[in-house]
């Protein structure tokens, strides 16, 4: 047979450029190759804290205030911590958390191992996480248009929140095969271990081939300034009200899911890490479908939201796991479709020089906003885990109810905080 490697070779270039454009930019494949690497880990570890809450006091109120505490200093941080952003270098800034980060891992580790973790232990730890990650987050959402032009923005995008839920999906396998064979020390070990890959891959990056934005002077007001320039356009702010009714009720599956596994459904660590895979499984064809079928804006947002909220009425019904797993897929891509939608219409919206406290409003909305649902669902969730998903359910038809009535309004100013 002749060969016809040629022309093959050249479709098939073709056709995973049309999907995967921004992997031709080498900083970029290397940026997400480490955070793939190091999302597995904090998966592995964000199952195997919600399981040693319930170890240590069985008590749903209890996780949901730890999951609390954890989110707290983001939401109280992170506006400022956008600015702080775009102040400095993103990468160096990265650096610094991923190690700090590292830190509190390996710290957990020895406690749990020798038996010393108590639960305002835990608490502390928690917050430690929060303060490094009110920084993290919009570092590292406003480092990925740096790393490529900006018709690749929303590829990037897209692939990153992709390669996030493929952490979503692994690590709570992972986490479920070594809580049940080597114990719950060793997930905060590989947690640990796997932000090597992010430090790793930030020392490869060519600093050479970076777009930085201008970084922004000193100046009185500058915070006031970011929220009034995301208010002012109904491209960002209607996303951003999207995202804090949903980040606030309906993305609380740390508290949630674990309620729901251990009460209704008496699955058990398996079946809870089962639960959170087959909701990283769906994340990962959502964010399949939104590589094949780019688009942001509104209306799309409304859809996703309108998904996201039949399917997770419909996953409080599940009677058991072998029906809520395959519900929480369709709950997985609706919800990866209404995040990589919403972060890239806000991220093609800003400006390089506000895109850090863009991202970090986002940031707020999204995981800042965790401090008042997870306790709220907790409590709910201690009564009746079922109803706790169901007001998840509901609070993802009132963003799409809320951007229907907002979306041809114009943003009243603001003035102040």
């Amino acid at each position: 047979m002749e060969p016809t490697a040629s022309p093959t070779s050249d479709d098939q270039t073709a056709s995973r450029t049309l999907t995967f454009p921004a992997f031709r930019v080498r900083n970029f494949r290397v940026f997400v190759a480490g955070q793939s690497i190091s999302l597995i880990g904090s998966w592995t570890e964000t199952v195997a804290q919600g399981l040693l809450i319930l170890q240590l006091t069985n008590s749903g109120v209890v996780l949901g205030l730890a999951t609390a505490a954890r989110y707290l200093p983001v939401l109280l941080l992170t506006p400022y911590a956008g600015l702080i952003v775009d102040r400095h270098d993103k990468r160096k800034i990265l650096m610094l958390t991923a190690i700090g980060l590292a830190s509190l891992s390996s710290i957990a580790c020895f406690l749990i191992a020798t038996h010393l973790m108590t639960v305002w232990m835990v608490f502390v730890m928690a917050i430690g996480f929060g303060c490094l990650t009110a920084l993290d987050n919009p570092a590292r959402q406003a480092f990925i248009p740096e790393m490529v032009d900006r018709e690749l923005v929303r590829n990037a995008v897209t692939l990153n929140s992709t390669f996030v839920n493929v952490g979503r999906a692994v690590g709570p396998v992972v986490a479920g095969v070594v809580v049940a064979s080597l114990g719950i020390a060793w997930c905060f070990a590989i947690n640990a271990a796997s932000f090597a890959a992010v430090i790793v891959a930030l020392a490869l990056i060519r600093v050479s081939a970076l777009h930085p934005a201008a970084a922004v002077a000193r100046a009185k007001g500058q915070l006031v300034e970011g929220f009034r320039y995301a208010f002012s356009r109904r491209e960002i702010f209607v996303p951003l009200i999207m995202m804090a009714l949903i980040g606030t009720f309906t993305y609380e599956f740390e508290v949630s899911l674990p309620l729901f596994a251990e009460g209704p459904l008496h699955a058990g660590a398996v079946g809870y890490s089962w639960l959170i895979a087959s909701f990283g499984t769906g994340s990962v064809l959502g964010g399949i479908y939104c590589l094949k079928r780019p688009a942001t804006g509104i209306a799309r947002l409304i859809r996703a939201a309108s998904l996201y909220a039949v399917a997770m009425a419909a996953t409080g019904f599940a009677p058991t796991v072998y029906v809520a797993a395959p519900l929480l897929v369709v709950v997985g891509m609706a919800s990866l479709t209404f995040i990589t939608t919403g972060n890239s219409t806000i991220q093609l919206a800003a400006s390089p020089q506000m895109r850090g406290r863009v991202t970090a409003l986002w940031s707020t909305a999204f995981v800042g906003s965790t401090p008042i649902g997870a306790a709220i669902i907790g409590a709910v969730g201690a009564a009746s885990p079922q109803w706790a998903v169901w007001l998840g359910a509901a609070s993802c038809a009132a963003a799409a109810i809320t951007a229907l009535a907002l979306r041809g309004k114009k943003p009243a100013p603001i003035t102040a905080i």
